[in-house]
């Protein structure tokens, strides 16, 4: 039986004024060993998100219900990495009976974000002999999703851009400092110091957006039958993403039309 959903999805949390860069370290962890990222993460600089779609979010607090959630989504407006056209959510799957794992990244330039990507690409076999559609999202736009797509690499068929993170604004993710770099789950990432070393072998700072507050954004994972929620899980810490077993399980125990 699939995990259940929770009850309530967080709303995001406003930038602060004038907020100091905590970019200045892979994954919030300081991993100055990383390829390509040696001495560049010190240029970064945090600035206020622009997009309305990031004010609105910040200041209120209605956020869809499980059961509501497919349909809220299914309007949003995302661009794919392969044409950089815009799409929409509902026209990705199947909203009857198609099932469909969506991977909300954080943003094309977070060094556990390639390895997360990494995973997907391996287990994306598995994901089409149970007949479940692979769709991966990250913040930035779709030049910057190519440079994940194509030095991981990842295929662009399933990678999605969302500059102004509306999806992760209706799912509820967290934004913010706090839990993006100081929260002690971030220390999971150590454990898997091996697969994130071979992800980022070809890694490059120059995926990350434009727009710096990007690198506030959580991410998470999210199990879909048609329009129907199954599974939903909210990144806690840059280092902890959502167990692939899981996600896994369920599509291969949840009949497929």
């Amino acid at each position: 039986m699939a995990a259940p959903v929770s009850a309530s999805l967080a709303t995001r949390v406003s930038l602060p004024p004038r907020a100091r860069s905590a970019a200045s370290s892979s994954c919030g962890l300081g991993l100055p060993s990383l390829p390509g990222h040696r001495h560049r993460h010190r240029h970064l600089r945090l600035r206020r998100s622009p997009s309305p779609a990031g004010t609105a979010a910040a200041s209120s607090a209605s956020v869809p219900s499980p059961s509501g959630t497919g349909d809220a989504l299914g309007g949003v407006e995302i661009y794919s990495a392969a044409t950089g056209e815009p799409v929409l959510f509902r026209d990705l799957w199947d909203q009857n009976e198609g099932m469909a794992v969506v991977a909300l990244l954080r943003h094309f330039g977070c060094p556990c974000c390639w390895e997360l990507a990494a995973v997907l690409r391996d287990t994306k076999e598995r994901f089409d002999s149970a007949g479940v559609k692979l769709i991966a999202v990250g913040v930035g736009t779709p030049a910057k999703a190519r440079i994940l797509a194509e030095r991981l690499p990842f295929p662009l068929e399933y990678l999605y851009a969302d500059p102004e993170r509306k999806a992760y604004d209706i799912l509820g993710l967290y934004f913010g400092i706090g839990r993006t770099f100081f929260n002690p789950a971030s220390v999971k990432v150590f454990s898997r110091f091996d697969s994130l070393r071979e992800a980022v072998k070809n890694y490059t700072i120059e995926a990350t957006p434009d727009d710096r507050a990007g690198v506030l954004q959580q991410g998470g994972m999210f199990v879909f039958k048609g329009k129907e929620l199954l599974y939903a899980r909210k990144d806690e810490g840059t280092g902890d993403h959502a167990p692939l077993d899981d996600v896994l399980n369920i599509c291969c125990k949840v009949p497929v039309a």
